[in-house]
């Protein structure tokens, strides 16, 4: 398992990257609602690899998992304190929560097998996962742009057959709209608001941009602004500015005991 200097446990070194992570991947309030639906009656939930708390609920016993401590150290004050583990190693005993929830983070594990068998171990009921399809990742008009950034995202993403795999069971994809306000600034998020994507502190709160060289990112980046002042983007992807809401390859990916 790969730790880094401040224990983020994965292939992205959130000491680094997460500076100010939590400015800009701020819980959305219709993807919020989106899982608490499909989280049910349950009571107690369990939220692995939790960063600093976006979309966990606050109206049920939460208990938090993050390894890395600058992600750690930036949770809000109303938020329990995580608990510095990883997905690979839960310190619970066997059925001890009734769900549990994972938003953007199996696609960061050393292992994911090994990380979604511990989840299902530990928990009762439903478990949650929001995360992206990687055959659907490299349709966003991004990727004419920065092509090797999708394609490191791509890469990363587990397909529903090893999400299936690891949690022993069949897996439900339910597609998650992201609003054009979108508040959690993956890159998806900003599919009506390209401008968003010049900004280096923004594109650093996604991690798949920290996976290609800084001259790699320069050339995206100039390759964007270039389209954007001579009005290209807008002739091409426009309408998307007024459209209310994007569906791409963001999806919940559901697991029952009973499925």
């Amino acid at each position: 398992m790969i730790r880094h200097p401040d224990g983020s446990a994965g292939d992205a070194d959130y000491a680094v990257i997460g500076e100010r992570y939590a400015d800009f991947r701020r819980p959305e309030p219709r993807i919020a609602a989106q899982i608490a639906g499909v989280l049910g009656g349950a009571e107690t939930v369990l939220n692995v690899g939790a960063g600093a708390g976006s979309y966990e609920p606050t109206d049920r016993d939460v208990t938090a998992v993050e390894p890395s401590a600058s992600m750690r150290a930036q949770r809000p004050a109303h938020l329990p304190r995580a608990i510095d583990a990883c997905a690979e190693a839960l310190p619970f005993p066997d059925r001890s929560f009734d769900a549990a929830m994972a938003t953007f983070s199996v696609h960061q594990w050393s292992d994911l097998k090994r990380g979604l068998a511990e989840m299902r171990r530990v928990t009762r009921g439903p478990i949650v996962l929001l995360s992206c399809d990687p055959v659907q990742v490299q349709t966003f008009w991004l990727n004419e742009y920065a092509p090797e950034v999708l394609s490191v995202e791509a890469r990363r993403y587990p397909s529903s057959g090893a999400l299936a795999e690891g949690l022993g069971g069949p897996v439900r994809r339910v597609p998650v709209p992201i609003p054009l306000q979108c508040r959690d600034g993956f890159n998806e998020a900003y599919f009506g608001r390209p401008e968003m994507l010049l900004r280096s502190d923004a594109r650093s709160a996604c991690s798949a941009w920290s996976f290609v060289t800084d001259d790699v990112a320069e050339r995206s980046v100039a390759r964007l602004r270039a389209d954007l002042e001579s009005g290209a983007w807008d002739a091409t992807h426009g309408s998307l500015r007024r459209q209310a809401a994007y569906i791409g390859s963001l999806y919940l990916f559901v697991s029952n005991p009973t499925d």
